[in-house]
């Protein structure tokens, strides 16, 4: 050990004593820059930003493998170790860090944190690696030479960080951009070449609403555009919408922009009247057309020119009174992507008012920890069971990853739902729960249950007077039969290389 340490300060004297032209300037600004994970988190809001979604699962992933990372070097590891810093008489001054860093200098925290981010970044899109891998070795670098630290605190914080990144694929296995199977050569959908016959209904509430508007009549100058005013219902303008396109006959279809909630209340109405749907997307959140493979305006629109499209499943929620009586009920409702009932609702609005601030996965674990705090399970008897729910999820279709985060699917015609449970009746179910959400092992975890299934009872729901249907809040029955309409609803696709 005393041979390797020798080294280090060796080595750490070499650098010192050497005179890089043209860095001298530029390295010292650059580490400063990483402080506090300002040049990452900068980066990884700009990424964010993008309308490229490898971009924009890179700026998650790499937040989040950040705040892993400067949490294991800065909060545990230097408090284990507590390596005193460099002795810096042999740095010249004009390299020196303006104000001595006062903790420890095993691992380098800098180091940990530009490793995490390029790495993640790298694992999400590694043409965005070729650009942030140097920025991140040049930070690095810039520890030593600066007189932060030691080579060795470097090198240590560089695998903390690789593996910081590596470990978030335990929670978040990476995905491509290969969109979901959807029947497609068994679908005839009209072409309407400019938009002839389209009837597209634009929620001005959504996210990027004026740029689709302005997107729809450039690419499809023929379509009747309906613009949803502020103080506008957004159902009767669908449901008229949808009218004018079936009494029109021929080739016609009902299109419309928005987030999942507008484009559920589309899906509904094409779906009974046997509508083809041009799906935009335009929302904050776009899971249903990301999951067909419809990653802009200019996707739909030419599927809509040149009538290419396809079918999907939708999962069915109908309202039931006792078990037995099944007669003289509401008519169900539909879901494209999921329904849950107990604390799902509130723990996707806690982790999204967190997310934008710290990465997918931390506001994930936080707002997680938060809800279950507060929250209370819901009792109910599922197939015949009681049951005490923190959350029942059901998907539309088999989501990926398993466990407790599911984020898309591959095929949304393959007639199952994704169930999946935690039991709140367990010993310590709250505390398990946290646990094996945050070691990654939820999988194996006795209060966690996962099945697909073709129909799902759920009886005699107590504690809860709401359930959650594509991110919409609706007041719930006492009693509920989830199960699948096949191909019931078709919409326009983009071609297929």
């Amino acid at each position: 050990m005393g041979r390797l340490q020798n080294f280090d300060v060796r080595l750490f004297d070499r650098v010192a004593a050497a005179r890089l032209r043209g860095f001298s300037p530029v390295l010292p600004k650059l580490g400063r820059s990483a402080n506090h994970g300002v040049l990452w988190l900068t980066a990884g809001a700009a990424l964010g930003l993008s309308r490229n979604r490898s971009a924009r699962r890179a700026a998650m992933r790499g937040v989040g493998a950040l705040a892993l990372a400067s949490t294991s070097a800065n909060v545990v590891a230097k408090q284990l170790i507590g390596r005193r810093r460099p002795v810096t008489t042999g740095v010249p001054i004009a390299r020196r860090l303006l104000h001595a860093p006062i903790t420890t200098s095993f691992p380098s925290g800098h180091s940990a944190s530009a490793a995490a981010f390029a790495t993640a970044v790298t694992l999400e899109s590694p043409w965005l690696g070729v650009v942030v891998i140097p920025l991140a070795a040049a930070v690095a670098a810039s520890r030593v030479y600066t007189g932060a630290h030691y080579p060795s605190d470097v090198l240590a914080g560089v695998a903390l960080g690789t593996g910081a990144a590596v470990l978030t694929l335990r929670w978040w296995p990476l995905r491509d951009d290969a969109p979901a199977h959807a029947a497609r050569a068994q679908v005839e959908v009209p072409a309407l070449p400019d938009g002839r016959g389209l009837v597209v209904v634009v929620n001005s509430s959504s996210g990027s609403a004026d740029s689709v508007e302005a997107q729809l009549r450039t690419l499809l100058p023929l379509a009747d555009l309906r613009v949803r005013a502020e103080d506008q219902d957004l159902l009767p303008l669908l449901q008229q919408a949808a009218d004018d396109v079936a009494g029109a006959g021929g080739d016609a279809a009902l299109g419309v922009a928005g987030g999942d909630g507008t484009v559920n209340a589309a899906a509904l109405l094409a779906a009974e009247r046997g509508l083809p749907l041009a799906v935009f997307p335009g929302g904050t959140l776009n899971h249903f057309t990301a999951d067909l493979g419809i990653h802009s305006v200019q996707h739909t629109a030419d599927a809509v020119v040149n009538g290419h499209g396809g079918s999907v499943d939708l999962g069915r929620i109908t309202p039931k009174g006792a078990a037995g009586a099944e007669e003289g009920e509401p008519e169900p409702a539909y879901f494209l992507n999921t329904f849950s009932i107990g604390v799902y609702p509130e723990l996707v609005r806690a982790r999204e008012s967190l997310e934008k601030h710290l990465g997918k996965w931390p506001a994930l674990a936080i707002g997680l920890v938060r809800v279950l705090a507060q929250g209370t399970p819901t009792r109910a008897v599922v197939n015949g069971k009681e049951r005490s729910l923190w959350l029942l999820f059901a998907g539309n279709g088999r989501y990926d990853p398993p466990g407790f985060a599911p984020s898309f699917r591959r095929d949304l015609t393959d007639g199952t739902l994704d169930v999946r449970v935690v039991d709140g009746s367990r010993p310590f179910a709250r505390t398990r729960l946290v646990a094996a959400f945050l070691t990654g092992t939820l999988a194996r975890s006795r209060v966690y249950r996962a099945a697909t299934l073709s129909r799902l009872r759920i009886d005699a729901i107590h504690d809860t007077e709401q359930y959650a249907r594509d991110g919409e809040i609706v007041p719930a029955a006492d009693a509920l039969l989830l199960d699948k309409a096949p191909r019931a609803l078709t919409v326009y696709l983009p071609v297929q290389d």
